[in-house]
């Protein structure tokens, strides 16, 4: 059996698991900064860098603790390398260079968006190729996934990613801090065709995305209404919000399928776990037939067993890195793909 230990470290949270090839999770251990960044409305860099470094040891001790093995029992460590937020970054691959060099493991530098994509093999043993979307906070893209190691990028956000609008979003409305949960908690109990806003890119060829326009639009209909907003416009700009977001997801995803063939369509990433997102979706994929995986939501946020996983199938295939290897806070899993302000 292989065991892999995973370090995750590029946002705000902190976190580490431990993951066997049978597709076991032994552990996986995921400390959020949320409380640190709330008062700012968004993820401050420095105090995240600062969380990971008083954090990381003992949660890498409580993975290995939970999952009954010493450091010496693991067969390779993997650590996110980027892309991501440099500061926090550099101190989950510092810290894994540093393991790698004491017991003498093979490091794997994981390209984080590496670890969504590969983490539907994860939770259904699902075969090559699918087709994935990549939704979180940093980014938004539709990819074929052919292989480790393997992409093929059909799209990207041209501005702003999807996870970044709903957290600006919320700011808006002031419905709370992290965005993306607190838009759909009050959407639920919004009336989605109360406002006309508008859909970017929708009907254009390719399979890129656009969310600057829709949150200009968001924030001139807020504008115009009664200061402060009642908690009933609040919940119905956030459904018109999210209804739109949703249909240009669908509606870009759905244009992506007839460029990819028929393959399984998988949604990853923390915007995935929105579940009126992952409905659509699951629509969408039984309207054409195809197979529909979507991660619990656990696995959808940042957390150290997608890296621990990503690793674990780069060590099979004998992609491992040398302790030099350097963090990037930019790194596309297409690097033949136009980046047309692509966040990866």
């Amino acid at each position: 059996m292989t065991l892999v230990l995973g370090i995750e470290t590029s946002c705000d949270e902190t976190a580490a698991a431990v993951v066997a090839d049978d597709r076991r999770i032994l552990s996986n251990v995921v400390l959020s900064q949320i409380e640190d960044h709330r008062a700012f409305g968004g993820v401050v860099p420095e105090i995240a860098a600062r969380a990971h470094v008083s954090a990381l040891d003992g949660l890498i001790r409580r993975a290995l603790d939970e999952a009954g093995l010493a450091l010496s029992a693991v067969d390779g460590i993997a650590a996110t390398a980027g892309p991501g937020l440099i500061g926090g970054v550099i101190v989950g691959l510092v810290t894994a260079k540093a393991l790698c060099a004491a017991a003498a493991k093979p490091l794997l530098a994981v390209n984080h968006l590496e670890g969504h994509a590969l983490t539907p093999r994860l939770v259904s043993g699902m075969a090559f190729p699918y087709l994935l979307l990549l939704v979180s906070g940093g980014h938004c893209q539709l990819l074929v996934v052919a292989g480790v190691g393997r992409y093929r990028r059909l799209g990207t956000t041209i501005d702003d990613a999807i996870g970044e609008a709903f957290d600006k979003t919320a700011k808006l409305l002031d419905l709370g801090f992290p965005g993306g949960p607190a838009v759909e908690r009050a959407a639920a109990r919004g009336d989605a065709g109360r406002f006309s806003l508008p859909r970017p890119l929708a009907g254009r060829p390719g399979c890129d995305f656009s969310f600057s326009g829709l949150k200009t639009a968001l924030r001139e209909r807020a504008a115009a209404l009664p200061q402060p907003l009642a908690a009933q416009d609040r919940a119905d700009l956030a459904a018109s919000f999210q209804d739109v977001v949703g249909a240009l997801v669908i509606e870009r995803t759905e244009r992506a399928m007839g460029l990819s063939g028929k393959m399984p369509l998988v949604v990853a990433g923390g915007v995935a776990a929105n579940g009126a997102l992952r409905r659509r979706l699951e629509a969408l994929a039984a309207q054409h037939g195809v197979p529909f995986v979507a991660p619990p939501p656990a696995l959808c946020t940042d957390n150290g067993a997608m890296i621990a996983w990503a690793g674990l199938e780069r060590l099979q295939l004998g992609l491992v890195d040398p302790l030099d290897v350097a963090p990037r806070a930019r790194w596309p899993l297409d690097p033949l793909a136009a980046a047309p302000g692509a966040k990866a």
